[in-house]
Parts: C-alpha cells; structure tokens; sequence
C-alpha cells in the first residue's frame, strides 16, 4: 500500500486486520464457480497473506474507464453518463433519451468502456486492456481463461446489455466481442499489492509511484477517482462515502481498491459480500483505516 504511513506503521495495520476477523454475515459470490471456492480468509492489502491471487472482476471498472478515457482523448466521457444509479450493478437499463451507461462503474458502463480502448479485435483489445492494468500495477499481470471462458458462458446479463446497448447505436462491436473483453478484463489476475498499487496510481494522479511511470493523464486520474467517489460502491455509495470517505471501487471477488487522492492506494481481499457485492470484512477494515489515518475527504484533520 504506497503512502506516506511509515512501514513501522506496519504492526498497527496488521493490527487492523486482526480487528475485523472476529467480523461475521455476508456470503461468498457464487455467479461463477470459481469464486464460490474461495476461502474466506479476511487477509488486506498490508498484512495477511498480501499476495494470494485473486481475478479482479468489478474492481477492473475505474481502470478500464481510465484506459478508455487515455485511449479516446477523452470522449469516452460522451459515450457514457457519469451519475450515481439506484439501480442495480446489472441492471438492464440504459439512460433515456440517450441510450447510454448510466455510469462506468456498472456492468453496462464497464463492457462499454473496455470496448472503447484501442485495439482493432477482440484480441488487440484484451492485450491493451492486460498491458495497461499492468502499467497500473508495476508488473506484468495476465488473465485466468478459466475464470473469463465462465463469465462468457454464464453472463446472460452481460450480453443482453451488449445487444441492448446494439440496439440503442451505443456499442459497435459484436455482443459476443464485446462481452469476451469485458470478461477478460474481470478476469484479470492479481494479489492485494498489486490493487493497493494500481489504486496508489489514481491517487498520486495517474502516476505509479513505484515505477515512477505516468500511466495516464492527471486529468484521467481526475476523472476516474470523481465518478468511483459518487458511484464506485454501487447504490452503496453514499453510505460509503460518509462512513469511510474515501473514493473506491467493490468487486464480487471480494476486493476493494482505494484510492485516497495525494495520500494513498490501499486494496482489502475478503469474499464474503454485503447485500451490495461489497467485501463486509473490506468495508470495516477501510473505516477503521480511514478514521485511524485522517482519510477522510471530508473530515478536519487532526
């Protein structure tokens, strides 16, 4: 987790992380086979077993819509709204009147924006999509086939928003092309390190602060951290974001990135989820690490 916590702050982190594992409730998502064998373990990003591997899933979202944003020089903003929604994550709807995402941080948004990035095929699309997250992390990442050829198969909401999203003149490639990346994209492999370090480079601006690479523009970094801040937790967000205060995106694999502008870049990994597909041991960890380090966006620091 790059930030400017001291690593002899590394006790009261791993301290954090014994504080929630008494933490009980949510369930382990089992729309893909792979993720219902996960071990709820309760391990973060600075403690635990930091490296365990993990696919991404909706977490890819805020990263994704930076390399759309990067790759189109911006107009991807006129391509999808940037509004919270009450609305589930897979919901099949579309804005009215415009026929686009309501925001890129639902699933319709996400298959847009990962159709959006260069590439002139499927493929070429996938190698960007996999060469930039990598970008973002500091390392090479690669994706689980297994994982992305069941999120194919078994993402009947997905492609019914791609077909929706066809019919409305919104998406050009193929529902089955555009599906495939976007599921790639979720299926991407990483460990706790490697998120806490993509969502570091949000925070310092789209620079890595490990690689010292600039990623994206500053103003693409802007940009992602502002809509994961108002709708980055799904219908969530709101809560969210009084009680933690800190921009962020959930996934079902039981991740949280964080991306804490000009102070930090944290992730959690714990599967068992809330009624919003947001990590419960995740969430309560994130508070407590916001209270005890003044993350707040909001708050008055001590």
């Amino acid at each position: 987790m790059p930030s400017p916590i001291p690593s002899s702050d590394a006790a009261s982190l791993e301290a954090l992380r014994a504080s929630v594992l008494s933490t009980r409730g949510g369930a382990v998502d089992d729309s893909i086979p792979q993720l219902a064998v996960v071990r709820p373990t309760g391990e973060t990003a600075a403690a635990g077993d930091s490296a365990h591997a993990f696919s991404i899933q909706s977490a890819v979202k805020p990263f994704v819509f930076a390399l759309a944003l990067a790759d189109t020089g911006g107009d991807a903003l006129d391509a999808v709204g940037i509004e919270p929604t009450g609305e589930a994550f897979d919901a099949l709807e579309l804005e009215a009147g415009t026929g686009r995402p309501p925001n890129p941080m639902v699933n319709a948004g996400a298959l847009l924006t990962a159709n959006l990035v260069a590439g002139d095929s499927c493929d070429e699309r996938t190698a960007r999509i996999v060469a930039g997250l990598g970008a973002f992390a500091g390392r090479t990442l690669d994706y689980d086939r297994e994982v992305s050829e069941s999120e194919q198969l078994l993402g009947d909401r997905n492609h019914a928003l791609a077909h929706l999203m066809r019919s409305e003149g919104t998406l050009h490639e193929t529902a089955d092309d555009a599906v495939a990346v976007y599921a790639r994209a979720c299926s991407v492999l990483v460990d706790a390190e490697a998120l806490a370090v993509m969502g570091a480079t949000l925070a310092f601006g789209g620079r890595n602060p490990v690689t010292g690479e600039q990623v994206v523009d500053a103003r693409v970094a802007r940009d992602v951290v502002s809509v994961m801040a108002t709708c980055g937790v799904y219908d969530g967000s709101g809560r969210w974001m009084r009680a933690v205060g800190v921009p962020a995106k959930s996934s079902v694999s039981g991740a949280i990135v964080l991306s804490a502008p000009n102070r930090l870049g944290a992730a959690v990994f714990s599967p068992p989820l809330d009624e919003q597909g947001t990590s419960v041991r995740g969430a309560d960890l994130a508070r407590r690490l916001s209270d005890e380090h003044d993350l707040h966006s909001f708050g008055f620091r001590r």
